[in-house]
């Protein structure tokens, strides 16, 4: 931090006392900084919709699912891209109610999907279920993907 203010208060120091030499450069660097916030956030955006065509649907499902995965995992590629990587925390909910009966953010696991899903491709897995709180059972629950975050190719 300390370093960081010494270099600003330096370059507003150079701007001042020789503005013909420093202004170029600082208008140089300010469009290079332009452009690459703008290309940061056109992939963000790109990324953001390429994640919304994505249909995953979680749910208990004992009889499908072997004892120790008891979640049934399935992901559709509803977009034009190729998903290269996913990556989700699971939620529980009683119906119609807000509160996350999954234990803890930070001790929550990642849950992960498949390595290359192609456009318009399924998958389908069985996956452990997250630490719930005291008193709910799974069969009771519904289940949902939050913080989902992925790397898509086109």
């Amino acid at each position: 931090m300390l370093y960081g203010s010494i270099l600003v208060l330096s370059w507003l120091i150079l701007l001042i006392r020789y503005p013909s030499k420093a202004l170029p450069i600082t208008l140089i660097a300010l469009v290079g900084l332009g452009i690459v916030a703008g290309v940061v956030v056109w992939q963000e955006s790109r990324e953001n919709r390429h994640l919304a065509n994505l249909e995953l649907r979680l749910s208990y499902d004992p009889q499908r699912c072997p004892a120790d995965r008891p979640l049934a995992i399935e992901l559709t590629n509803s977009s034009s891209a190729v998903l290269t990587e996913l990556q989700w925390q699971v939620a529980a909910y009683r119906p119609g109610d807000s509160v996350d009966l999954a234990q803890g953010l930070y001790e929550a696991p990642r849950y992960s999907g498949p390595g290359d899903l192609q456009p318009g491709a399924s998958w389908q897995h069985c996956m452990p279920l997250p630490s719930l709180r005291s008193g709910y059972r799974p069969s009771s629950l519904e289940f949902r993907a939050q913080r989902v975050q992925g790397s898509f190719v086109q």
